[in-house]
C-alpha cells in the first residue's frame, strides 16, 4: 500500500507534466444524443457479466415519452436542520428553462418506482466496501419498496455488471457477497464507469421509474483513463439519462489521504486543461447528493438518503422552446415567496439542465 501512496504523490506533483497526454484524448468531438427509454427483456432477472463493451444504440431523448415531456426530481430541505419538507403543492413551486417560466404538468412525491443502479468502487489504496458498508448497503436496501429494482456494478479499470435489474432481494444480496476483491493496483476509471453506467440505465432501467445511481467510492475524483470515453461525454451521457447521482463515502484517515491527493491534482491538471471527472459535480447538476461518514455509522448515512429517495418530488413540463435542437438547457426550480416566508431558507436539490431532443 505505501507504494501506492508513493505514486498517488508522484502523480500529484506532475500533474501539469502529463496534461499533453490528456490533452489528446480532450480533442475528442462531444455531440449531443437524444435517447430514449426502452427496457430489455430480459434485465430484470438476468445479470449480465461485463458491461465495459456494451455499444450504445441511437435512441430519442430520455425525457421524451410520447412527447416532449422534461422530468424532474427535487428534494426540498430546512437549510439549517437539513430536515426534509414533505406536503409541497405543484403551486408551491416556480420553474424556468433558460429564464422562461414554465407550467407544471406533472405533480407527484414518492409515487414512482425506483430504479437504483450501485457503482461499487473497487480500485485504489484503500477498499470502501468492507464488512460495515457491505452491511449497511444490505440494510438500505433492503428498505426499498417491492417496487423498486435494484442493480450492482463495480469498476476500478473497467466496468463489470455483477446483477441486472430485478426487484428479487435474494439475487442482489447474492450480488452484494459476489463483490471482486480490492485491486489496490488498480485505478478508478470515472469516466469508463459513468458512460457505461449511463448507457445501462437507459436500455435496462423501468421506464416509468425514476433513475438513482448510488456510488460507494473514496475517490471523488480522478482523471480520464486512457482508451475510453471522455469525462465529459461520460457526463453528458448521464445528464441525457435523466439519472439522479449520489454518493456514499465511507471516512477513514487514508482516504482522506488519497481523495485529498486527487482533488489536489486534478486542480493543478485543470490549469493545463486535463480533462477529469468530479462525482460532485455530477451530484450537483443532477440534483443528488454526497454523504460521508465514519463506516461505523454508515447505517444511518444510508437510511439518510434513501430517506431522501423516497421524499423527493416528481415535476413535469412540456418546454415553452419547441425547436428540436440538442441544445442544453438550463433549469431553475424555486419556491413561491409565501412558502419561503412560511417555512423558513430552504434548499431544493434538482437537476440544473437537460439537453433537448433532435428532429
Amino acid at each position: 500500500m505505501e507504494h501506492r501512496y508513493l505514486t498517488l504523490l508522484f502523480l500529484a506533483a506532475f500533474a501539469l507534466l502529463i496534461v499533453p497526454i490528456f490533452l489528446i484524448e480532450s480533442e475528442k468531438p462531444v455531440t449531443s444524443q437524444s435517447r430514449e427509454r426502452r427496457v430489455n427483456a430480459n434485465s430484470s432477472e438476468t445479470p449480465t457479466n461485463d458491461n465495459a463493451n456494451r455499444t450504445p444504440a441511437a435512441r430519442d431523448e430520455v425525457v421524451k415519452v410520447d412527447v416532449d415531456l422534461v422530468t424532474i426530481d427535487a428534494l426540498v430541505l430546512q437549510k439549517n436542520t437539513a430536515r426534509i419538507v414533505g406536503g409541497l403543492k405543484k403551486e408551491d413551486f416556480l420553474l424556468y428553462e433558460d429564464g422562461a417560466k414554465q407550467e407544471i404538468t406533472h405533480f407527484s412525491q414518492d409515487s414512482l418506482p425506483l430504479s437504483v443502479l450501485f457503482l461499487i468502487d473497487r480500485g485504489g489504496c484503500l477498499d470502501p466496501f468492507g464488512d460495515k458498508v457491505h452491511r449497511a448497503a444490505r440494510e438500505a436496501i433492503e428498505r426499498l419498496k417491492p417496487t423498486d429494482e435494484v442493480a450492482v456494478m463495480t469498476y476500478h479499470d473497467s466496468t463489470r455488471l455483477l446483477q441486472g435489474f430485478t426487484r428479487n432481494r435474494l439475487l442482489i444480496e447474492d450480488a452484494l457477497n459476489r463483490v471482486p476483491m480490492h485491486d489496490e493496483e488498480a485505478d478508478h476509471c470515472l469516466n469508463k464507469l459513468f458512460f457505461d453506467a449511463a448507457d445501462y440505465m437507459v436500455s435496462a432501467s423501468n421506464p416509468e421509474g425514476r433513475r438513482v445511481i448510488v456510488v460507494i467510492t473514496g475517490v471523488t475524483r480522478n482523471f480520464d483513463c486512457e482508451g475510453g470515453p471522455s469525462g465529459k461525454l461520460a457526463a453528458q451521457q448521464i445528464y441525457e439519462s435523466g439519472s439522479v447521482v449520489c454518493g456514499i463515502i465511507p471516512k477513514e484517515p487514508g482516504q482522506g489521504l488519497e481523495n485529498g491527493v486527487m482533488i489536489w491534482a486534478t486542480r493543478m491538471g485543470r490549469l493545463g486543461s486535463a480533462p477529469y471527472m468530479d462525482i460532485e459535480t455530477l451530484a450537483n447538476e443532477t440534483g443528488g447528493e454526497l454523504l460521508a461518514d465514519k463506516p461505523d455509522n454508515l447505517g444511518t448515512t444510508f437510511q439518510t438518503l434513501m430517506d431522501h429517495l423516497r421524499s423527493r418530488y416528481n415535476l413535469a413540463y412540456v418546454s415553452t422552446n419547441k425547436k428540436r435542437d440538442g441544445t442544453t438547457r438550463k433549469l431553475k426550480l424555486d419556491l413561491s415567496q409565501p412558502v419561503q416566508k412560511s417555512q423558513g431558507k430552504l434548499v431544493v436539490k434538482a437537476r440544473r439542465s437537460y439537453v433537448a431532443p433532435r428532429s
